[in-house]
């Protein structure tokens, strides 16, 4: 079977979907108050989660150095969307949680992509859509959170 579309047309695109949602979440959020926000650090954000983590765990969960991932964390306790607090289990360990600023950014977040769903949908038609997305499901590891990606693309 051949095709006029060559093969590494296809990551692109994919690449570029992702891109152009992503650019148009953050163009939202900077107008609901958190224009500082960058991509990477919805990825840091999720892997944080709402009980919060290690800088060692998180480093594993984004599969980036302890030190790429603290660094990170700095600039988001910086910004102010996590906190650093001693472990009441371990006093030696540090524990980052995300602050209600974080969280308000992780709501907003979700409401966004819903609203750019929405907007897909209403473009490509909702059965599209759908299609779209069973057969991106099919061709895809069943659980979406992979939150590696920063590891993946290179270091923080």
């Amino acid at each position: 079977m051949s095709s006029d579309v060559p093969g590494f047309e296809l990551p692109l695109r994919l690449l570029l979907a992702f891109r152009v949602l992503i650019d148009e979440l953050h163009a939202e959020l900077a107008r609901q108050g958190h224009a500082e926000l960058r991509p990477m650090h919805g990825f840091v954000m999720q892997a944080i989660g709402p009980r919060g983590t290690t800088a060692v765990e998180l480093g594993r969960v984004l599969g980036v150095s302890k030190q790429a991932a603290g660094k990170t964390v700095d600039t988001l306790e910086r910004l102010g969307y996590v906190e650093r607090s001693t472990d009441p289990a371990d006093t030696r360990r540090k524990i980052v949680r995300l602050t209600a600023y974080g969280m308000d950014a992780l709501e907003r977040s979700a409401r966004v992509f819903d609203a750019l769903r929405a907007r897909w949908a209403e473009e490509l038609g909702e059965e599209r859509l759908r299609a779209l997305e069973s057969d991106l499901r099919r061709m895809t590891p069943a659980n979406p959170w992979r939150l590696d990606i920063p590891g993946w693309f290179g270091t923080l």
